[in-house]
Parts: structure tokens; sequence; C-alpha cells
């Protein structure tokens, strides 16, 4: 088709043969592949379609050679429309992987602004009062002796910058992954944010069972941040978190009865999530009137927890 009919039709992706086990599966997968049944379908056209070009334009050598170029041109121009209409990739499964190619593009500009927040936050917090510490221990020793009252209160003074380190290490840990939705779930967790919320909040969660860890943790930091959006944008005077699942999705809907007009071409906040969440095949709708309600609803794939690595328990509604 490339040489002859100068059409120009790209590769169908590979199928994923090498991840797949056992030759049933292999073939059930070779079997549903519809470029395949295609191409099936294009090469048993082939042999009656060629006969019968070959036979008309043998024909028109002869009887209607005077019109053979437009005969011809219009041979190939059949050629062509079958070589586009059954050998091309499928459009959906092309649109899948370009949809797959730009979330996994997501995934990591992702992960490399959390690592570059996370260094910035140690260099400018943690690590200099560590520096200052040091510093003031190093005074304090080269006082003991000469003026033991100056370098007890350097002491103190850096065992005050000691409790700061400590807590900034704290608040830095609990942004990568606080340690009670390791321990005790979404549930507990979903209600510690809540408690340090300057609106009331009440946190529903209906789960019977535990979400894998990476589903858990989204939606653990998509709550987070939706209710630091209510504290200091909303005037909000109350708020509801609820969080169920229904068949293979878990579902998380966050209301506030605050000013409204939120949007996700209103600053990145917003479009960073909805970009967190659709690299996961996730959902994030957000209904913002102005005047308010808001209602954000997220949704995210279930995926099981592996058996032994965390507890199960159903959620009880509390008030944060």
């Amino acid at each position: 088709a490339r040489a002859l009919l100068g059409v120009r039709i790209d590769e169908p992706s590979p199928l994923p043969l090498g991840r797949t086990t056992g030759w049933l599966n292999r073939l059930w997968l070779m079997l549903k592949d519809p470029v395949g049944w295609r191409t099936a379908l294009y090469d048993f056209i082939r042999l009656p379609w060629g006969i019968l070009t070959f036979a008309v334009t043998l024909t028109s050598l002869f009887v209607l050679w005077p019109v053979l170029p437009f005969i011809a041109r219009g041979l190939a121009n059949v050629d062509r429309a079958m070589v586009r209409g059954l050998l091309s990739p499928s459009d959906e499964l092309e649109r899948r992987i370009a949809e797959l190619e730009s979330d996994r593009g997501v995934v990591v500009d992702t992960a490399a602004a959390d690592l570059r927040r996370i260094e910035r936050d140690l260099h400018d917090g943690a690590q200099a009062r560590l520096v200052n510490l040091a510093m003031g221990l190093g005074l304090a020793k080269e006082k003991l002796l000469e003026d033991p009252d100056s370098a007890a209160t350097m002491v103190e003074e850096a065992h005050g910058e000691v409790k700061l380190a400590l807590q900034e290490l704290r608040d830095l840990a609990r942004g990568i992954h606080p340690a009670v939705l390791t321990d005790r779930g979404l549930d507990a967790a979903l209600s510690s944010v809540a408690s340090r919320c300057t609106v009331p909040v009440k946190v529903t969660a209906d789960l019977t069972a535990r979400p894998a860890e990476a589903i858990e943790g989204i939606a653990y930091f998509t709550v987070s941040e939706l209710l630091q959006n209510i504290s200091k944008h909303s005037g909000a005077r109350s708020a509801s978190v609820d969080v169920w699942r229904s068949d293979d999705r878990l579902l998380i809907q966050v209301w506030d009865d605050g000013r409204g007009g939120a949007s996700l071409d209103r600053g990145t906040g917003m479009r960073g999530l909805a970009e967190r969440l659709g690299a996961v095949d996730g959902l994030f709708v957000v209904e913002s009137p102005e005047g308010g309600p808001t209602t954000v609803t997220a949704e995210l794939p279930w995926r099981d927890r592996p058996a032994g690595s965390g507890s199960s328990g159903k959620g009880t509604p509390r008030k944060g």
C-alpha cells in the first residue's frame, strides 16, 4: 500500500502477549483483537477483488483503452479505501493508549513535583534548624567551662530547636504518608485531617474493607486538599465528607455550604486533583454554583488490598 498506492497506515500496537500467561489466554487475546479480524477480512476480500480488477483492467486495455487511466485510478481508490478501512489500527485502542501515555506523564510529573517539595521542605525547614542546633551546641560546648550560665541558656535554646525540628519532621512525614492512615485506615485518617479543618466537618466512611494502599493514599490526599481549600477559600460554616464503595469503585463526596464558585479552571489545585485521579482511571466532578453550596465528587477504581497488609472495618460517623 505504501509503495504502490501511496497510503501511509500506522502500525497497530502489538498485543501484550509477553505479559499474558498460558496459551489459552494468549489465544483469547488474539481472538478478541479487532485489528486481527479486520486484517483477516481484508485478506479474504483481496483475492476475489484482485481477480476482478485484473479482469477489468485487461478487458479495458483492448476495449476501453481511451478511459483506462480513469478506470485504473477508480480501482486504485477502492484499494486505498479498503486499506484505510480494514488495516488501520483500532481508533478506540489507539485512543486508550494515548490516554495511558498521557496519564503516565502526569504521574511522573506529580512524583517529581512531590520530590522537589519534600527536598525544599527539608532544606528550608528541618535541615536549617538542625544546622542552627549544631552551631548552638558547639558554642555552648566552648563556653561550658568559662560561662556555665550562658552555656546552660544555649543548651535550653537548643532543646527548643530540637522540639521544633521534630515537629517539622512529623508534619513532613504526615504530608508524605500519615502514620494513622497506615495503622488505622481511611476512616481514622480522614477524621484526623477533618479535626484540623477550621470548619466543623462530619466524616462518614462506610467501608467494610480497606482498598489498596495506593488508592487509599490518593483518597486521603484528595480529601485533605479539598478540606484545606474549604478552610482557606470557602467561607463555609459546615462541611461533610462521605466515603463509600459501589461495586468496583471507591466514591468520595466532599460538601460545604460556603460561597461556591469553585472551578477546575480557577487555579491549579482543583485541576491538579483532577489530573491525579485521571491518571488512575478516576473521575473528578465539581458542582459549585455562585453562592454555594459546593459538592465535589471523586471516583477511584477499587483495588483489593493484598492479604495481611492491613485490617478492615466498617466506618462510623464522626464529628471533626
